[in-house]
């Protein structure tokens, strides 16, 4: 028994429940800790977006690093090792957010990975958006490590999808969209993205974040569709918290969960992850940083059972990240269901050979 197995036998023999690590799949670090200084009254998607584009100027690179780097460090104390990260990369705040998030990634590298996602400007077709696209491109000469952006607040979201899969394959960088972030069943691209990723043979990994209007669409469609995204090895990641405060303010009647269509997508063999997305600003004003909280709200909004909860926020997250399996988190508990349910802060984390 070497080292590593001699500290997982006596951490069992204390009364600590092993599992893999955690991972944080979609982090918006460059915006944690904003509730206070940037307010959303409207409480829904585009009141917080205009916020942050109102505030942009007061944010600096050093307020970035520090807030991003509290959150990070907040994460790893609760057993996250992995952790990708959206940086806005738009005209109102150029490559301040990528520049930041990238100087956090470098200097914490020994403690966790940080994969920085360009969280690129709308719209990034057409002749409006050809300084979008610069911006993008200057931002992976920077050194980001997926290309991002929101195809469904485009005009033509499937010109979207094709541009940032063009980009990317120049790139030989991954993809995570933030796909159909809404409730509104006509805004729809998933379908289209998967059907490109098949025709294209795109290698470099495709990841669909949220992918709330799916579940408004037909049980017929929700299948169809899962099983395209399926064929394309696209992993979807499910974002309940953030989702479930900014989506159905307009439903008062029947309001729907705002959580993508996580049975349909697991049935047909996608893989699903979930994250916490935002931390404590106009997106999301509450949140812990703990993915066991991502976890307890997979399971009541989801209808996830426990290990396929944990496993959304620890093994299937690190594969759609394109991350190997090998980390710990050792949590104070008998069971997972019972970790997720008292989500203990004693916990000791075992990142590679430590």
């Amino acid at each position: 028994m070497n080292e590593r197995e001699q500290r997982v036998a006596q951490l069992r023999e204390q009364g600590y429940l092993v599992v893999p690590a955690f991972v944080e799949p979609h982090a918006h670090l460059d915006k944690a800790f904003l509730a206070e200084r940037v307010p959303n009254p409207t409480g829904d998607l585009m009141g917080a977006i205009l916020a942050m584009e109102a505030a942009h100027a007061s944010i600096t690179f050093d307020d970035i690093v520090t807030r991003a780097e509290r959150a990070a460090r907040l994460m790893v104390a609760n057993g996250v090792t992995a952790i990708r990260t959206h940086a806005d990369v738009t005209a109102s705040n150029g490559l301040t957010s990528a520049r930041a998030l990238i100087d956090v990634r470098d200097r914490l590298r020994a403690l966790v990975d940080i994969q920085v996602v360009a969280l690129a400007d709308h719209p990034i077709t057409g002749v409006a958006g050809s300084d979008h696209r610069a911006l993008l491109r200057e931002s992976i000469a920077l050194g980001i490590d997926v290309v991002g952006g929101c195809p469904h607040l485009d005009n033509d979201p499937a010109g979207a999808n094709d541009t940032f899969l063009a980009i990317a394959a120049e790139a030989q960088l991954p993809v995570d969209l933030h796909t159909d972030e809404t409730l509104d069943p006509s805004r729809f691209a998933l379908e289209h993205l998967a059907q490109r990723v098949i025709e294209s043979g795109f290698p470099h990994g495709v990841t669909a974040s949220h992918c709330v209007s799916l579940a408004m669409q037909s049980l017929a469609t929700q299948q169809r569709v899962a099983e395209l995204v399926a064929r394309a090895g696209i992993g979807v990641i499910a974002l309940p918290q953030t989702n479930l405060f900014l989506q159905g303010r307009d439903h008062q009647q029947a309001m729907p969960r705002a959580v993508t269509a996580i049975a349909a997508l697991r049935c047909a063999g996608v893989r699903v992850g979930a994250g916490g997305d935002n931390l404590q600003d106009p997106f999301n004003p509450v949140g812990r940083a703990d993915p066991l909280e991502t976890a307890a709200l997979m399971v009541v909004a989801g209808h996830l059972l426990p290990d396929d909860a944990l496993a959304s926020v620890s093994t299937v997250s690190r594969s759609i990240l394109g991350l190997p399996d090998g980390d710990l988190v050792a949590i104070r508990a008998d069971s997972v269901r019972e970790a997720i349910a008292f989500a203990t802060a004693d916990r000791v984390v075992l990142r590679s050979a430590r």
